[in-house]
Order: structure tokens, then sequence, then C-alpha cells
């Protein structure tokens, strides 16, 4: 059988074109030939490629490369280019076979179709799809620096020199890169558990790398499918939509953020599926992650199932119950909550036992074995971080249907690792709420007089202040020392060690403005919404995870007016790790960081035990971005050959 061809079409890698079948273009081919004469976006996005046509082998590698091919070490898929000498073999997304194209000199000598092809049309679309979404993904390149490191899909590792219309990269050698903005999808930060060595342009020792990370990623993949596989078989009847979730939505005071509608149209798919949901929300401390949680709850309600929504502590529950109780006041849903506060306890079981309460809020007694759901649907956790995996698990087991949402301002790096490598569905709420600014951030040494100066500067303006000291043995007399002073303040003490019939009071009184600076250990970490405490300061910044850091400021600067926080240290001089998570702090200033932040954190603390000593050795070779795409799409491949 004669392979060869004198014409062929190859159209950029990109959603317009992806979304086509492969007949239209065979369909149209003469039709895109013509169109290419007279209009811009067909010549850029469109290749056409005869015998014997005069064209240089770096000119088609360069287009294969703005078109968004990826540059491999063996062509294998579609969307992927390979080069050996003056031999280019390229999979076409339009195409049903490889193309291996000859040159000779500034001639294309031959073309040759090749027998890798595509079996199935429709699942190669949805891989191609897939494979597009991860590289925006993984690419986010929000707040780049001059000096960050960033990897390119097709060249390595480099160094960012300056951005002008292109990213410009500094690679072995002083070599440069030129990347056009619109190819940002090919770009990706690097982030790893040590300092990349820059790779060096025009060899294929980085096309070697990847393919052997590659191989074993599919592996790794296989071993995390099968882990994962009895999730994947549990069904229930999907979840309608009905009229008063509909009503729900029109009580919302405030505008939702794009990021909030894409995230609940996401959920709302997830619940229309006859198999349970797994996904996590990721966002910023007040950015609305409660909001999602209450339509989820009452979408899964109305279709006349329970919702149970557990929080790590009882502020945090006490909380949540409040602003689900407000909201719906209007409607015929009984919400309990269920801690070590609450009062006929045995009342609330009974009710949640016969069906008679349709959404119980509280803390880890919600996953005690007396505790029995009549028809349990829907489990949010909220700050999963601070739960561990068998506690999370525990409600699973006992009900493998059950659907299951987390939320997280950072979240921990096992499941942030799950998630990128498509195990967990993960949705990000990166958007602030209209007006929100972001909060100034001061690293410095501990002073009695920048203490004393921004605890002034805050009354000033009849706002409130939290005070970080995270040592409960020592509380009462810093209490003293801020007394000293001699400021306005009225200092009130929080800790995890109080009553909780006292902490409650405390945290009322604060509310209330009868105290204006409490003292407290991290238990502020979790639930408090204030908007009128618009400043943080923290007396030893060094003994915090920049996670609990990240966490911790978001706790202030709720409302339209400009926060700021201040992480002091104890010495002149900051060294190791503490050094190296403050400055992480610094530079996210921006609203919206806490996915980087929890990307950082990864980073800083080293892959522990959260992978194995062969996966941190591959992620340092090309980032973690580029492994968890490359795992991504691994396990998108075996999901869909199954």
């Amino acid at each position: 059988m004669d392979l060869s061809t004198k014409k062929e079409l190859i159209v950029s890698f990109s959603p317009y074109f992806v979304e086509k079948g492969l007949f239209w273009f065979k369909q149209n081919f003469k039709r895109i030939e013509k169109t290419r004469k007279t209009q811009s976006f067909w010549l850029d996005n469109t290749l056409v490629i005869e015998k014997d046509e005069e064209m240089s082998l770096s000119h088609f590698l360069r287009k294969l490369d703005e078109m968004g091919y990826e540059k491999v070490f063996k062509t294998e898929s579609q969307g992927e280019f390979s080069q050996r000498g003056g031999v280019v073999e390229v999979f076409p997304i339009n195409s049903k076979n490889a193309l291996r194209i000859d040159f000779l000199g500034n001639k294309i000598d031959s073309i040759e179709k090749l027998s890798i092809e595509v079996k199935n049309e429709e699942r190669a679309k949805e891989l191609l799809k897939k494979k597009l979404k991860s590289q925006k993904i993984y690419s986010d390149l929000k707040n780049l620096k001059p000096g960050e490191y960033l990897v390119h899909l097709d060249h390595g590792i480099g160094k960012l020199e300056r951005i002008t219309n292109y990213y410009v990269l500094e690679y072995d050698k002083g070599d440069k890169l030129y990347v056009p903005k619109g190819l940002e999808r090919k770009l990706s930060r690097y982030v790893a558990f040590r300092e990349p060595k820059l790779s060096r342009l025009g060899t294929s020792f980085w096309q070697k790398t990847k393919s052997k990370i590659k191989k074993q990623a599919e592996n790794l993949a296989k071993e995390l499918l099968k882990m994962f596989a009895q999730k994947e078989v549990s069904k229930r009847p999907p979840y309608k939509e009905k009229e008063l979730a509909l009503s729900l939505n029109s009580t919302f005071p405030y505008q939702l953020t794009p990021d909030q509608k894409t995230t609940i149209k996401e959920i709302m798919r997830d619940l229309e599926k006859d198999v349970p949901m797994d996904r996590i929300v990721c966002g910023d401390v007040g950015f609305g992650k409660t909001e999602v949680a209450l339509r989820t709850a009452v979408r899964v309600v109305e279709n006349g199932k329970q919702a149970a929504l557990i929080s790590p502590t009882t502020i945090l529950a006490h909380q949540h119950f409040n602003t689900f109780k407000k909201r719906l006041k209007d409607f015929p849903f009984k919400v309990e909550m269920l801690s070590r506060l609450q009062k006929n306890k045995k009342r609330i079981k009974e009710n949640i036992k016969q069906g008679k309460t349709d959404i119980v809020i509280g803390t880890h007694s919600i996953l005690s074995k007396s505790l029995c759901f009549k028809n349990l649907g829907l489990l949010i956790i909220d700050d999963e971080q601070k739960f561990g995996v068998k506690q999370k698990e525990t409600l699973r087991k006992l009900k493998p249907d059950i659907d299951v949402l987390s939320l997280s301002a950072t979240p921990i790096p096992r499941t942030l690792y799950m998630a990128l490598s498509s195990l967990k569905d993960i949705s990000l709420i990166q958007t602030p709420p209209e007006g929100r600014k972001k909060i100034e951030t001061f690293i410095l040494p501990f002073k009695k007089e920048t203490i004393k100066k921004a605890i002034e500067q805050e009354l000033k303006r009849k706002g409130q202040i939290y005070f970080l000291h995270n040592r409960v043995e020592t509380i009462q007399a810093f209490k003293k020392f801020l007394s000293s002073l001699k400021t306005k303040a009225k200092i009130a003490v929080l800790h995890a060690k109080m009553k909780e019939k006292d902490i409650i009071e405390t945290l009322n009184d604060f509310q209330k403005k009868r105290t204006n600076l409490l003292l407290s250990t991290t238990i502020i970490e979790n639930g408090l919404d204030i908007p009128t405490v618009n400043t943080l300061i923290v007396d030893n910044a060094t003994k915090l995870g920049l996670s609990q850091s990240y966490q911790l400021r978001g706790r202030i600067g709720r409302s339209n007016i400009k926060a700021k926080a201040f992480f002091l240290y104890p010495s002149k001089s900051l060294k190791g790790k503490a050094k190296k998570r403050l400055k992480a702090l610094k530079q996210a200033e921006e609203l919206g960081s806490g996915y980087k932040i929890a990307l950082a954190d990864l980073e800083i603390r080293g892959a522990g035990n959260i992978l194995g000593r062969e996966q941190s050795g591959s992620i340092n070779k090309v980032g973690l971005n580029l492994y968890c795409q490359m795992l991504s799409e691994a396990i998108e491949k075996l999901k869909t050959k199954s």
C-alpha cells in the first residue's frame, strides 16, 4: 500500500479546530486553501505542505511551534511533532494519521502517512480538549517577576529575563528564547525541591528527559487508578434542579464573582451525573466558598437527601450555622447544630436519625459512630486540611455513594497533588469580591515602637486588631506587656484551653466592640469573619508554617478598608526555611494567591511522604507543574481506554 501523499493540511492545536471533526477538514480542504490567501486568521493558524515545495526546515519547525504543537522525542499522539535531522514526524489534530516529512535542503522531498493513527475519533477529540485545559491550568503565570524559573514545554527550564511582546527566557550558555504572547500555555512556573539547572537549547536532551518522565508518570497513573477504582464504581440517582434552589439564588445579597459562577456550574454538573462527586474548592478566605457550599446543600436536600457540614472548630461551625439559618429562614429546611456546647444533643441526634433534620452543621461529633443519618447524600468538609485522611474516609466507607465537597483556602500538598493529577476535581475561586483590597504585608524585626504605632494607627480609624501570640503559657504575661505600651486598646485574651462557653463569650464581646484588641493563639485562624478587624500583628512569625501565616492574614481585610499585616521576627537576621516562608508570604500580597502559596508550601516542605523518591526526582527535572500535567494526561488516556 502506497502511503506517500502529495499535499497535506496541518491546523493549529487550538479549541476552535479541536471542536471540528476529521471529516470536516477533509470536506473543506479546498475552501481552507482559498481562504488562507485573504484572511490572516487562516493564514496564521493553518499550514498547507506540498511535495517539492520550497520551504526551509527551520521555518516549518517554527510554524509548528507557533501553532501549539508539542516537540517530543518520539511522535505518538495528535498535537505532537519530533525531528531527526531533515526528517520531521508530526501528528496533525485534523488528520487520522501521523505524517513523515523529509526535507532535502530547502525543499520538501516527500510526505508519507505513518501507521500511527486515530482509533476512535470521539475519544481522541476528548483527550485533545482535556490536554488544552490542563496546559492552561498548569501554566498560571500571574504576577511573574524577572529572575523566576519557567519551564517551556519544548525547550526546558529557563530563567525569565523580561516581558515585552515576548517572554524572554535565558538558557544555559546565555542563549535566549523568545516566546510570543499567546503561547503562554507552553510555559509553566518551575516549582520543585531544589534550585534547577538551566536547559541547553538546540539539543535533544530535554525531549529525552521528558519522554522518560512521561513513562514514569504513566506507570504511576496505573497504580493510582487502581487505588481509586472503587470510588468510580458507586452510583446514585442524579440531583435535579428544582424551584427552591433557584429561589435561594435570588436571596444572595452580593454579586457572584466570575469564579464563583464557574465553580457553582461545575458542582451542579457533578450533581446531575449518576456518580458521586468528589470535588475540592480552593479559594482564599472570604472569597465566597460558604455560598457555594450553601447552594450545593440546598440542591441535595431539595432532592430528598440530608447534608452534613463538618468544621474543625466550634467557632467556625457556629459561624456556618448562623449563616445557613439566616439564609434559609424562609425555606422549609430544618438546620441543626451539633457540637459539645449544644444542648438537647439527644433530641438533635434523633431528628437526624428520623430524617427530620435536613442540614446538620458541626465539628468532629458528626463523624461519631453514635450518629445515624436517615438518608445522607452530601458531606461538606470545611478547612479540609484540618482533618486526617481516616476521618475524611469514615463517612465515605459507611456510604460509598456519598457526594463530597471539600473547601480550602490553602489545600495541603497531598490534596492539591491529588486534585491536580485528575484524581480529584478541583475548582479555583481566585477572583476577589468587588471592592476587596490586597493586604499590605510587613516583615519586620520585633520592636515595641513598631507594635505601639501599628495598634494606635488602627484604633485611630476606629478599627480592631488581632494580635497573635501562640503560647498559652505566656499569653497573660504578654497581655501585661501590651498594656504597658499605654495605648487605648481594650485587650481580650483567647486560646483553645479556655472553656468553650468562655470562648464564645469572648468572641461575642469582640464582635460587639466591647473589646478592640484580641490577643490570641492560632484559634483565630478558623471561622472569624469580622469586617472591622483590619490589622494583624504576629509576634514571632518564624514559628508559623507558610499556609498557616497566609490563612491568618486572610482573617483581616474582609471589607473595602485597606488592611495591614505585621509579621515580626525576634532577631535582625532571618535564616533558612523561616526566611523562605516569609519571603513567599510577602511576594503573595496579591489577592487570590492561596493556590500559589500551597505550591510554594509544597516546594519548601519538600516531598516528605507525599510522593515516593522516584517521583521527587522526576519533579526536580521538569518541575511540579509539568509533572502533574504529564500525570494528569496519562490518567485521562488510561480512563478513555477503559
